[in-house]
């Protein structure tokens, strides 16, 4: 007798873990599909200095990974109340394409975080590079322009990279240096005189640019290994619910 007992008491608390896996696996897939938004996001807007189309993947395997992880986590719940052998089949072939993604996704979120890294400082350069004025219409021009309103930066490595080589070429008066009018922080107060530094921003757009693209990986990354101990955890905890209800089934 009390050995079906100990075995009902261990079918409870499985019962109850499941219940709070599912929970939490619900609550995850929103989390992730946030981490893939911000990714896509993130090549959306600076797709100009992410020339490959396939740099959005890890963020549209995060959002994979999330649909399959809201019905999973609908299942254990499903299963902590009713059991269910065809359920329980379900939710393990569920969690072993959800490791299966998972395990991908950290391996090219940490490849992809140093690729990626290496692109955007040769796409980023050149840009710079060939930068021609705030006015011109050169396309190359204005993406520099809109990177230094939006990310508030100045210059690749910071602001006095425009006094540099190449970057230099395109200063109106060669007696009065002056930067690009996207670095100041009040667009129509300044007209980009290094005499006021202190209307200008001074942090360059690489190291900006790269943090962001680190901390969406990052974040990924994170999510990948917490949500993959968690499924091998539901997996071994459905067993013992298997057990725990054999045992209850025997004890009736």
């Amino acid at each position: 007798f009390s050995h079906y007992s100990t075995q009902f008491n261990h079918w409870n608390v499985a019962r109850i873990l499941l219940l709070l896996l599912g929970v939490i696996f619900c609550a995850s897939a929103a989390v992730l599909t946030f981490g893939g938004y911000f990714v896509i996001l993130l090549c959306k807007n600076y797709h100009h200095f992410f020339p490959e189309s396939f740099f959005p993947l890890p963020g549209w395997l995060a959002v994979v990974a999330a649909l399959i992880l809201l019905p999973a986590g609908i299942l254990a719940i499903s299963i902590s109340v009713r059991n269910s052998r065809y359920r329980q089949g379900t939710l393990m072939h569920l969690l072993l394409v959800l490791l299966c993604l998972q395990v991908s996704l950290a391996v090219l979120t940490q490849f992809y975080s140093i690729w990626m890294s290496v692109e955007l400082k040769n796409t980023m350069g050149q840009a710079f590079n060939q930068y021609n004025g705030t006015n011109s219409l050169t396309r190359g021009s204005g993406t520099v322009d809109m990177l230094q309103k939006k990310l508030q930066c100045c210059g690749l490595q910071n602001y006095t990279d425009w006094l540099k080589g190449s970057a230099a070429s395109w200063h109106f008066p060669l007696e009065k240096a002056h930067i690009p009018r996207s670095c100041c922080k009040k667009y129509a107060d300044c007209g980009g005189d290094l005499n006021q530094l202190d209307q200008l921003f001074q942090e360059g757009c690489l190291r900006k640019l790269q943090d962001q693209l680190y901390y969406g990986m990052k974040f990924l990354f994170s999510c990948c290994v917490v949500l993959g101990i968690l499924e091998l955890l539901a997996g071994a905890n459905i067993h013992l619910f298997c057990l725990g209800c054999l045992c209850s089934l025997l004890y009736k």
